[in-house]
């Protein structure tokens, strides 16, 4: 079963949305809350981040990275990464490559 389309929690103050998924390109929205985490953690797949509103602290492979709206960052294939909300009502715009079957099959 899919759950595209539909607003899950991850993490404390952090939701997430897959928007689309294709063959090898998968697309989903995270809302956090100001002082929000995505855990760090890796994964195979390659992933860009695109601020859509407020601030984050990227973490990747232990180096900090401030990304704002209107900028993106790349997270290489098993790079260990996390973020931090640093604004109330911040979002990004993950895309994963290839799909995420983890969080795409719930």
């Amino acid at each position: 079963m899919s759950n595209l389309g539909v607003w899950e929690p991850a993490e404390p103050g952090v939701k997430r949305c897959i928007l689309n998924a294709a063959a090898s390109l998968m697309m989903m929205e995270v809302h956090f809350e100001k002082g929000a985490e995505g855990y760090e953690h890796s994964h195979p797949h390659e992933q860009m981040s695109y601020c859509l509103r407020g601030s984050f602290e990227f973490r990747i492979d232990g180096e900090k990275h401030k990304v704002t709206t209107g900028q993106s960052i790349a997270i290489p294939p098993d790079a260990k990464h996390g973020v931090t909300a640093l604004e109330a009502d911040s979002a990004l715009l993950d895309v994963f490559t290839p799909i995420r079957e983890d969080l795409l099959k719930r």
